[in-house]
């Protein structure tokens, strides 16, 4: 089996490392472990992982904090695996920079999907303007949006949310991140607002806009963009 890079797991519980291990080595995935945040720290600056799977609750140093330290100088995904479920854990954690958070128990399947769109997103150089995802195609040079021939009319907010959630793909944005990177910071607790141009959006781009399967809510946190 080819490889397809290693992962670091940064997790204090053995169960969980080993249950990692076995799932992740047979899809194809070099495994490193450490089981503290220190340990972590050296070895994702030593190994150079292609993905971080990180826990929250570390003995030596709160997982936050590990992921605001790596953030200085990791650039590629971190995926945080959690027993914590408040969305005050869950938003900070995604706006400190996590590409995606799943909670404990989680289901291996779920895992493995968002590892692969982490990746992909990862490594999407941004040279291509042109995005598609099935009969959607979204023109980052022209600011046009096309649903099979058809021709979606946008105004220039909504054709920036939609580019914003797209390059995306798979990951959540939090409803602020979202809110300062389209509005700017006077906007950050105008989630309302957000609401708005998300339904606009899908009704012109969603075949089915009550039940999107592209504009999907994380509910409490924010939006994700993908199936």
């Amino acid at each position: 089996m080819i490889g397809l890079g290693r992962i670091l797991i940064i997790d204090d519980e053995v169960q969980i490392r080993r249950l990692l291990e076995i799932t992740l080595s047979a899809t194809g995935y070099q495994i490193t472990e450490a089981s503290t945040g220190k340990e972590g720290l050296v070895l994702a600056a030593t190994m150079q992982p292609v993905l971080i799977i990180l826990d929250l609750g570390l003995p030596d140093i709160d997982g936050l904090d590990i992921l605001k330290r790596l953030r200085e100088w990791y650039h590629k995904p971190i995926i945080i695996l959690s027993v914590r479920s408040s969305e005050d854990d869950i938003i900070k954690a995604l706006d400190y920079g996590a590409n995606d958070y799943l909670t404990k128990p989680f289901r291996t399947g779920e895992l493995l999907a968002r590892i692969r769109a982490a990746i992909r997103l990862s490594q999407n150089n941004g040279d291509n303007p042109v995005l598609t995802f099935g009969t959607l195609t979204i023109d980052l040079a022209s600011h046009t949006v096309h649903k099979g021939d058809e021709l979606i009319k946008l105004t220039s907010t909504e054709f920036s949310l939609l580019s914003l959630l797209a390059r995306n793909e798979g990951r959540v944005l939090t409803h602020q991140y979202i809110l300062k990177e389209i509005w700017g910071y006077g906007y950050l607790e105008q989630t309302q607002y957000l609401r708005v141009f998300i339904a606009q959006l899908r009704k012109k781009i969603e075949d089915n806009p009550s039940k999107p399967r592209l504009l999907n809510t994380e509910s409490g946190i924010g939006y994700r963009f993908g199936e």
